[in-house]
């Protein structure tokens, strides 16, 4: 515990480029999003991802790269891509805070997927921790006072569908490396964003490709960072910092694109985060 604790500037420096990774990875889509469709961008981003892993994987040996569990990672891929899929498609229609105040729903629904498919335990305090996640995204939507926007909705079910695929990332997770489900993330997701886009593609200009680069490397930094930071401290101080994401991405959203946030949406965004701190440390409580 104390090396954890002395180790945690360290892990703050970590979840520092989890931040900015995720933050420039919006305003890359936002900015993508403006020439191409969802599909696109998520086919360009899995062929820069795979072309950056494969690199790896040749420096480090295909030995990382296990065929076991082959069906797991095609469910588990089809709901990761149904996600980005959400994510990708909110972040061009609704303010950049929404989008990422929806996505704090994740562990809730992956707490679900978990007692439903790997048979934990769902207590008490996740049982509320839930409720307030649930609530939180009601008063963002704010069903029946207003239209609510088809991609808050998408970004809604892309929430349910990172839920299935953390669920069973977890479950390779025993068995297979990080590399392993890095690869078969990026080879598996690339034919189901090109396929339709190849009915709509457009053919990237020279201004495009850094916005493209970004996009594509950001979301394994992203990722890099945050099993760096967890390896260095504990998940009770590591995932709170990530909450950060939320004001840091409200104020770049008005900085950048003028969006503003009212109150009804502070309250809901408190309601979400509440939710998730609940479920973190009620689950340290009874341990």
């Amino acid at each position: 515990m104390n090396t954890a604790h002395n180790n945690a500037p360290l892990a703050a420096i970590w979840m520092t480029g989890t931040l900015l990774s995720f933050s420039v990875m919006a305003i890359a889509a936002r900015e993508l999003s403006k020439d191409f469709t969802t599909f696109q961008i998520l086919a360009l981003r899995s062929a820069i991802g795979l072309l950056v892993i494969t690199l790896v994987v040749l420096h480090l040996g295909w030995h990382h790269i296990s065929l076991h569990q082959l069906k797991t990672h095609q469910l588990r891929n089809i709901a990761h891509f149904l996600g980005q899929f959400g994510w990708f498609f909110a972040i061009a229609y609704i303010p950049l805070a929404a989008v990422f105040a929806i996505e704090f729903t994740v562990p809730l629904w992956t707490m679900i997927f978990a007692a439903l498919l790997l048979r934990e335990r769902i207590t008490a305090h996740r049982l509320l921790a839930l409720g307030l996640g649930i609530a939180g995204v009601v008063v963002i939507l704010r069903p029946g006072w207003e239209i609510v926007h088809v991609a808050a909705l998408a970004m809604l079910g892309g929430a349910l569908a990172y839920g299935l695929s953390h669920t069973l990332t977890k479950k390779l997770a025993a068995d297979n490396s990080p590399l392993c489900i890095l690869f078969f993330m990026m080879a598996m997701q690339l034919p189901l964003g090109l396929i339709p886009a190849a009915f709509d593609w457009v053919t990237p200009q020279l201004h495009h490709w850094p916005w493209l680069i970004l996009v594509g490397l950001t979301g394994l930094t992203a990722h890099y960072c945050m099993v760096r930071a967890l390896a260095l401290a504990d998940a009770s101080v590591v995932i709170p910092m990530d909450l950060i994401r939320l004001p840091l991405i409200a104020l770049l959203g008005f900085l950048l694109y003028g969006e503003q946030v009212d109150l009804l949406f502070i309250v809901g965004a408190g309601l979400i985060l509440s939710g998730n701190l609940l479920n973190l440390f009620g689950e340290r409580q009874v341990r």
